[in-house]
């Protein structure tokens, strides 16, 4: 009896292909090519499932075209690559890859703010081009990390862990704006205070975004938002691009309405706006929050857990939408 077939979407770790392979048939993208839709449809053909890493949009269009496709594993937290509704309503499983990437993010969250904060990238640029010929008093002179004022936009776990390296690393008043405010435990325990959207904006002497994008949150951050920022505030998104209107926050950074931005997300990338290349208080980094060798095998074998368990029992470790779960398609 031949085995189900699947699909690795892009190039993993040969461990996790492996592991997959014990199961089923599996197709691979050894050289890493970003597929069209129209070749990713049709390498679907046969297929039962699909590992994405979030790069590959599951819509409407692919689901119709890919009728044995049964669930869609993506080697990531987030999952706004998934038209979810398209996937609900025609009963393909999606899921995701959270708690493994938690720390490690929330490590990189807090570096990018420290870079940010500390002109890290402009002095370094300044320096490798020979231009440092002696010490001045206001020489790159950045922003106070320790004792400032931390604003986190999104409280989820990552927000968590960025919240209490602030406030128990760096001595930072923590204040926070979520759509459901944490239990009195988890603030004691991060150190933060509830506060309005409105009140975060005018209040953090850092502000770190990290909240799941949604069409809801299209540019949470935008022309008003940034306006309502002190002019010595920073900001970091480590959420998703489209958080923050990036055209609206190069013309601030331009015109130094805010200090500086971290930004390891942007929208429509792996392109940047034009405009943040141009300006110099800006810290740019290609969506690798997550980058270590240990959290990226964690996230792939996740969703190679997901795969395996839907298609072997039925229970899948982290679903997105769990209420397709006994309707399935060929069920």
């Amino acid at each position: 009896m031949s085995k189900p077939q699947v699909l690795v979407a892009r190039a993993v770790f040969p461990e996790a292909v492996a592991r997959l392979s014990e199961h089923f048939e599996v197709e691979t993208n050894d050289s890493d090519e970003l597929w069209p839709k129209a070749e990713l449809i049709r390498r679907l053909q046969g297929k039962v499932g699909v590992f994405t890493t979030g790069s590959e949009r599951i819509d409407a269009e692919l689901l119709d075209a890919c009728p044995q496709l049964r669930i869609c594993a993506n080697m990531a937290v987030g999952f706004n690559n998934f038209d979810v509704d398209a996937m609900t309503a025609r009963g393909v499983l999606g899921t995701n890859a959270p708690d493994v990437l938690t720390e490690t993010t929330a490590d990189f969250g807090f570096a990018l703010l420290m870079a940010t904060a500390r002109r890290i990238t402009e002095s370094e640029l300044f320096l490798r081009a020979g231009q440092w010929t002696k010490w001045s008093f206001d020489m790159f002179a950045g922003a106070e990390v320790h004792g400032s004022t931390l604003g986190i936009l999104g409280m989820g776990r990552i927000g968590q862990g960025i919240a209490r390296r602030g406030a128990h690393g760096f001595g930072m008043k923590v204040v926070y704006h979520n759509r459901s405010r944490l239990s009195p435990e988890l603030e004691a325990d991060c150190k933060a205070r509830y506060v309005a959207k409105d009140e975060l904006l005018r209040t953090a002497d850092h502000l770190v975004l990290v909240l799941p994008y949604t069409p809801a949150n299209h540019h949470s951050i935008g022309a008003d938002e940034l306006a309502q920022m002190k002019p010595t505030a920073t900001l970091v998104n480590i959420a998703r691009g489209g958080i923050v209107d990036d055209a609206a926050l190069a013309q601030a950074l331009k015109e130094r309405r805010i200090a500086a931005a971290g930004l390891d997300v942007f929208e429509g990338e792996p392109r940047v706006h034009p405009d943040l290349l141009s300006v110099p208080n800006v810290v740019l980094t290609p969506h690798i929050a997550s980058a270590t060798i240990a959290t990226r095998r964690a996230m792939a074998d996740l969703a190679v857990d997901n795969l395996i368990a839907f298609l072997t029992t039925g229970q899948p470790r982290t679903p997105v939408n769990p209420q397709v779960l006994g309707r399935m398609r060929g069920q």
